[in-house]
């Protein structure tokens, strides 16, 4: 395995992750996790990630179960959460004082931990000033019970406003953003939050880096039964295949796909290993319901260094989203 910073901080981050996400709670239950979790930490994965809205916070109860089971050593890996989405009364949601205090407190009840190594804002909340919000996660830290907090798919602006508050007020500002990366999906990522890498020093947690199992390829011929585009509540991600972007989508994805093979790799590894060039990519959160798919995404830590230049422009060749470089003024 590769380790990498996360952002400016002195923690280091498997390249390749585990996530939960659709997967524990909805197909993986306690004795599938501790399978999952065992091979993810013998290959030397040391980042597992995990939210309060995953499965109404089940899945955080899986993975609590699964670690203290398999009694993995505290100081040997980094476990996250987010805030956000609680549940259904208005103090269970956003990212009040009072929500992030007590979302911190239940994550570290379900997942049997004492402190969280990483705490995300799951989403901006409009209706919360980011004072109080900067502030409740600074006041978390100093409690010791997060070590470090982020961002996830907030805008440059809003990041900047956060960072600008820490300053101002002298409170722990944002070290990393948890923002969707993948071959389909890079504006945000290469584009919007640049100035926050020079500036900042963000690190990036991604997720879904294989779009959701379409940059498997596994879609290429029609829809798998038991494939995350049948399961319930996913029906958004179905709708979104079968629309005209979906479309467009299917066509780059079986162009993607004969590259691969022409250059003797597998979509999921190219796809992976694509992610894992940007070095402004802390670490790649995979997800698996079987350890046949999580062993098989691993391998990809394997192909980084035969991701030529050369097939890096005939994959923006393919995709056509490769954002323009800034001019000399950074523009």
């Amino acid at each position: 395995m590769k380790y990498r910073q996360l952002g400016n901080s002195g923690l280091k981050l498997s390249a390749i992750s585990l996530g939960s996400w659709v997967t524990f709670g909805k197909q993986v239950d306690v004795s599938d996790a501790k399978a999952l979790l065992q091979c993810a930490y013998d290959s030397g994965v040391n980042f597992f990630d995990n939210a309060e809205g995953y499965e109404a916070g089940k899945s955080e109860e899986i993975m609590g179960s699964a670690i203290e089971t398999l009694g993995l050593p505290r100081d040997t890996f980094v476990i996250s959460s987010k805030v956000f989405w609680g549940g259904s009364k208005p103090t269970q949601l956003g990212l009040s004082a009072k929500h992030i205090r007590d979302a911190c407190d239940a994550a570290l009840i379900r997942l049997k931990i004492d402190y969280l190594d990483l705490f995300f804002c799951h989403r901006p909340d409009i209706d919360t000033p980011i004072t109080e919000t900067v502030r409740a996660m600074h006041n978390l830290v100093q409690q010791g019970k997060i070590l470090y907090w982020g961002t996830s798919e907030w805008s440059a602006q809003q990041i900047t406003e956060a960072h600008a508050v820490a300053a101002a007020h002298n409170l722990t500002p944002p070290t990393m953003e948890q923002p969707q990366y993948n071959l389909l999906h890079r504006e945000r990522v290469e584009a919007e939050y640049r100035p926050l890498y020079e500036h900042y020093g963000m690190g990036t947690t991604i997720w879904s880096p294989l779009a959701s199992g379409l940059l498997t390829g596994k879609y290429n011929k029609g829809i798998p039964a038991e494939s995350r585009l049948t399961l319930p509540g996913y029906e958004w991600l179905k709708e979104r295949w079968d629309s005209n972007e979906g479309q467009i989508n299917q066509r780059k994805i079986q162009q993607l796909t004969q590259l691969a093979e022409d250059n003797g790799i597998s979509l999921t590894h190219l796809s992976l290993a694509w992610c894992l060039k940007n070095s402004h990519v802390s670490t790649v959160i995979s997800g698996a319901s079987r350890l046949s798919q999580l062993k098989d995404n691993l391998k990809a830590i394997h192909v980084i260094e035969r991701i030529t230049p050369a097939m890096l422009e005939a994959i923006d060749g393919i995709v056509g989203n490769k954002p323009p470089e800034p001019d000399r003024f950074g523009q």
